[in-house]
C-alpha cells in the first residue's frame, strides 16, 4: 500500500505545456485510492481541459474566486480548499507561479489556496532551459525550498522550444515515487519492522473438532494497517479468521494453532523493533490428538489437556532491544492483573481490555488503557482502527526514547 492511499490530495496547475501530463497523474493517484480536487490558472485552460480533469478526478474543477449558479455568485472558499488537503501538488509550476509562490503575491486562487495551505505543498517545476537556469529564477527556488516546501527536481531532454536540456516537469511516475519518497522519510516508525500477532488460535481435539475462542483479529489488523501507514515494515502472523482483509505491502502469515504462531514468532522476532501480542492464544490444548472424529457413543468421557506454549513469555525472555506489548483481558481487579502480567512477563508496556458493559473480543469496538512501567494512561471506548492509532501513540513516545 502506498503512504499516499487514502490521502486528500490538492493539485494546482499553472499555465505550461507540461499541463498535458496532469490528467495521467491523476489517474495514478485515483488508483491509489486518493480524493484528489483541482485548481487551475485561467491560463492553465489553454494547455489542458477542465472536463478532463473532473472527469478523471470525480470533482469539479475550480479557476475562479466565484462561479455563478443560477445568475448568483458563490465563493470558492479557498481556505476550506486547503484545510481539506492533506497534501498540495503544484504541476506544473511555471516560473510566473514560483515567483509569486516565492513573494507571497496572490492575484488567482491557486495562489490563494497556496498561501493558505499548511499541509505539505510539493513543486514540479516546468520551463524552457534559460528560464529554469535564469539566476533570479533559482533564487526563488531557493527561497521556497528554504521556507519548508518541497521542490522537485526537473527532468533532462526536450523542451518545447526545440533546445536540449534542464526544464522538464518530471513524468507522473516520477512525481508519485519522489512524494512517496520523502513523505517515508518523515514517518515516525519508517524503517522498522513491527511484529504482530492477531485472532485465535485452534487447538485440534480430532479432525473436525478443536478448542477455541471468538476473537476475530480485528485489532491486529488494525495495528497492522496503521503500523504501515507510519512507515514501518510490518508482518502480521495471523489465526483462523473470516474478516476481510486489505494487506499489500503487509507480510501476512496464516496460522492455525499455538504451536505454528510460537514457530513464526520465534523465526521473526529477533529482526524486529517492535512486538505486538495481540493475539488470543489458547491457553490449553488437547494433550493428545484423535486421528479420526470422536463418536458420541461413550468413546470419550473426558479430555486431557496440557498448556500451550506461552509465547509472550518466551518474547520477554529472550528480548534485547525490541520493544514488546501485550494485551491482558481481564474481569477483575484490572490495573492490579494488568501490571503483574506487565512485570512477569518482562514486558515494556501492556494494553489492558476488561470485560465489564461490553465484551471487546469480537466487536468492533474496543475500551483500552495503555500501561507501561510507571504510567497509564486511559481511553474511552472507540473503534478498533482508532485505539491502534491511540496505541502507536503512545509506542512512539516511548519506543523512540529508548
Amino acid at each position: 500500500m502506498s503512504v499516499l492511499s487514502d490521502k486528500n490530495i490538492l493539485i494546482g496547475i499553472s499555465g505550461g505545456i507540461a499541463a498535458y501530463k496532469i490528467p495521467l497523474l491523476v489517474r495514478l493517484l485515483f488508483k491509489l485510492k486518493c480524493s484528489i480536487r483541482i485548481i487551475m490558472t485561467p491560463s492553465a485552460k489553454d494547455f489542458v481541459s477542465p472536463l478532463t480533469l473532473s472527469t478523471l478526478s470525480k470533482n469539479e474543477v475550480l479557476s475562479s474566486f466565484t462561479k455563478e449558479d443560477k445568475d448568483n455568485p458563490i465563493w470558492n472558499d479557498h481556505i476550506e480548499l486547503a484545510k481539506w488537503s492533506d497534501l498540495m501538488i503544484i504541476a506544473p509550476a511555471t516560473s510566473n507561479t514560483i515567483f509569486s509562490m516565492a513573494n507571497a503575491k496572490c492575484d488567482n486562487l491557486l495562489l490563494a489556496t497556496f498561501l493558505s495551505c499548511s499541509s505539505p505543498v510539493f513543486i514540479a517545476p516546468a520551463m524552457d532551459l534559460d528560464m529554469y537556469n535564469n539566476k533570479s529564477n533559482k533564487e526563488n527556488l531557493k527561497k521556497l525550498s528554504k521556507n519548508g516546501y518541497h521542490v522537485l527536481p526537473v527532468g533532462i531532454g526536450s523542451l518545447a522550444s526545440g533546445l536540449e536540456g534542464e526544464g522538464r516537469m518530471l513524468e507522473p511516475e516520477q512525481i508519485v515515487k519522489f512524494i512517496e519518497s520523502e513523505i517515508l522519510n518523515t514517518l515516525p516508525l519508517n524503517g522498522k519492522r513491527v511484529l504482530i500477532t492477531a485472532g485465535p488460535t485452534y487447538e485440534k481435539i480430532d479432525p473436525v473438532r478443536f478448542i477455541g475462542n471468538n476473537s476475530s483479529g480485528k485489532m491486529g489488523y488494525h495495528l497492522a494497517k496503521n503500523a504501515q501507514k507510519l512507515g514501518a515494515i510490518v508482518k502480521l502472523v495471523i489465526g483462523p479468521t473470516n474478516i476481510q482483509m486489505e494487506l499489500e505491502g503487509i507480510e501476512s502469515v496464516r496460522v492455525e494453532s499455538s504451536d505454528e504462531m510460537f514457530e513464526i514468532v520465534k523465526k521473526s522476532y529477533k529482526n524486529s523493533d517492535i512486538i505486538i501480542s495481540a493475539a488470543a492464544i489458547s491457553d490449553f490444548k488437547p494433550k493428545s490428538y484423535k486421528d479420526s472424529k470422536i463418536k458420541k457413543n461413550g468413546e470419550i468421557e473426558s479430555i486431557e489437556l496440557e498448556p500451550t506454549i506461552d509465547i509472550l513469555s518466551y518474547l520477554g525472555k529472550n528480548k534485547t532491544n525490541q520493544y514488546l506489548v501485550g494485551f491482558a483481558l481481564e474481569t477483575e481487579n484490572f490495573i492490579r492483573n494488568a501490571n503483574k502480567k506487565l512485570n512477569a512477563k518482562n514486558l515494556d508496556a501492556i494494553i489492558l481490555n476488561c470485560i465489564s458493559d461490553f465484551s471487546p473480543i469480537s466487536s468492533d469496538e474496543n475500551k483500552i488503557t495503555f500501561i507501561s512501567r510507571g504510567d497509564r494512561v486511559e481511553y474511552k471506548k472507540k473503534s478498533k482502527d482508532d485505539v491502534s492509532k491511540d496505541i502507536f501513540e503512545q509506542i512512539i513516545k516511548r519506543c523512540l526514547k529508548k
